[in-house]
C-alpha cells in the first residue's frame, strides 16, 4: 500500500494533535475489549477495565509506537502485535479519534489514517508469516 505525500502530510497534521494523548490508546483498547471480548485472552494478567493501570500503560505504549511509526512512515519500525487484533484495534482507534477530533477527522484524513494503519497491519502480518 502506497502512502502518498498528501497522506503523510495528513498523518503529521492530525498526529501532532493526538500524539500527547496516551489516553486515546487506553480508550481504544477499552473499546476493543468491549466490542471484541475475545481479544481479552491476549491479556490474561490484565485488569481489562478501561481505567486500570495496565490498560492505561498499554494504551500509552500503543500510542508511543504509532507515533514512532508516523515519524518513520517510510520505514515502519518493528512492532510486536498480533496482526488480527491490530486490525480490530485500528478500527477502535479510528472511532476514538473521530470522537475526540470531529472537525479534524475529515474523510480525507480518515482515508490517510486508514491507509497508514492498514500499512502497519500489512507489515505486522508479514512478520508473523
Amino acid at each position: 500500500m502506497v502512502i502518498s505525500h498528501e497522506d503523510k502530510a495528513n498523518l503529521r497534521t492530525i498526529w501532532d494533535k493526538i500524539a500527547g494523548h496516551s489516553d486515546y490508546g487506553a480508550e481504544a483498547i477499552g473499546r476493543l475489549f468491549e466490542s471484541f471480548p475475545t481479544t481479552k485472552t491476549y491479556f490474561p494478567h490484565f485488569d481489562v477495565s478501561q481505567r486500570s493501570p495496565q490498560v492505561q500503560a498499554h494504551g500509552k505504549k500503543v500510542m508511543d509506537v504509532l507515533t514512532d511509526a508516523v515519524n518513520h512512515v517510510d520505514e515502519l519500525p518493528g512492532l510486536r502485535v498480533d496482526p488480527a487484533s491490530f486490525k480490530l484495534l485500528s478500527h477502535c482507534l479510528l472511532v476514538t479519534l473521530a470522537i475526540h477530533h470531529p472537525a479534524d477527522f475529515t474523510p480525507v484524513v480518515h482515508a490517510s489514517l486508514d491507509k497508514f494503519l492498514a500499512s502497519v497491519s500489512t507489515m505486522l502480518t508479514s512478520k508473523y508469516r
